[in-house]
């Protein structure tokens, strides 16, 4: 029991002890990753009876769902580096009855995914709160291990990001002002590293489509999405991954790609339920949503097989 405890507990230290930096912070190949978000057990019911803000008291279809998303990674060759769920890994917020039975039922069909994919987990509004505390994010650590941290794979440098204390921290400011310190310093590595490729997991976007769009509960607030995407640029930093929309978007700002992923779970507009399959070259970032059906009769696209191929 305690060995399975130990999936979800490897962000530690602000790393990710999966990934040895001494080892993996070197150029070998190119290599694929899994991003998934917001399999968030228990929305699609709310969502369908018009109470979405509630914790949601059934999760089977997200349950099923979330099973064929692990099948069909398992069965995929050759292996990708990991699997990263960007946020709302479930619905019920801190505090729901239901909070608890959600995160139960969501371990276990993760604990089927191959012992050789390590999980990433990301935190999201629904996980530590639309407003966090320090307690709520003490809660996810202890479940999910730290809300941010960096790790190398392959020569390319990671990093995941707490989005809501970019979002909200008027209840949390010193875990703010931590991560912003921390930011700082990680960005000034890749800088000074000159990695391959950066790469950042967040659950909220900084934007859905463009960088100068109006605020809305979707995106980061502009004064602060400028300063991030600003400082991203500035530091080398390729792609943002984040989910929280449910539905498919992105765009560009600068050389830097924003990539909005939908959800394994309930979907708010046409999108099917579904991952996206990521590759990193030494040159480009490529990355494609699969829709579940498709990765699981399918598999990878055969352009992405040869990028894979090329040394």
């Amino acid at each position: 029991m305690a060995e399975d405890r130990e999936v979800f507990l490897r962000a530690r230290n602000r790393t990710f002890t999966s990934f040895n930096e001494d080892v993996e912070s070197e150029w070998k190949e190119p290599f694929y990753f899994i991003q998934g978000a917001d399999p968030q057990f228990g929305l699609m019911k709310s969502w369908a009876i018009g109470e979405s803000d509630f914790g949601g008291d059934e999760w089977e279809e997200e349950i099923k769902l979330t099973e064929e998303a692990v099948d069909a990674i398992n069965k995929l060759c050759p292996k990708p580096k990991f699997f990263v769920l960007c946020g709302d890994l479930v619905h019920a917020m801190p505090g729901i009855e239901w909070k608890e039975a959600q995160e139960r039922d969501l371990k276990n069909v993760l604990l089927k995914t191959n012992h050789d994919i390590p999980l990433v987990f990301v935190s999201g509004n629904h996980d530590i709160g639309n407003v966090p505390t320090p307690e709520t994010i003490q809660s996810f650590c202890n479940n999910w291990g730290d809300d941010y941290f960096s790790f190398w794979v392959g020569g390319v440098f990671f990093l995941v990001l707490n989005a809501q204390l970019f979002f909200d921290a008027s209840k949390c400011p010193e875990q703010k002002e931590r991560q912003d310190k921390w930011l700082a310093d990680q960005l000034s590595i890749a800088k000074q590293r000159q990695c391959k490729q950066a790469i950042i997991f967040q659950h909220i976007p900084l934007f859905l489509q463009d960088p100068d769009e109006d605020n809305n509960y979707f995106n980061l607030e502009k004064s602060t999405r400028q300063e991030l995407l600003e400082a991203f640029h500035n530091a080398g930093v390729k792609a943002v991954f984040s989910g929280h929309y449910h539905r498919n978007a992105g765009g560009m700002y600068k050389d830097l790609d924003m990539v909005v992923t939908s959800a394994i779970g309930c979907q708010l507009g046409k999108d099917e339920h579904g991952v996206r399959l990521v590759v990193v070259t030494e040159e480009k970032i490529v990355h494609r949503y699969y829709s579940l059906d498709k990765l699981k009769t399918e598999g990878l696209d055969q352009d992405l097989v040869d990028l894979l191929r090329k040394k």
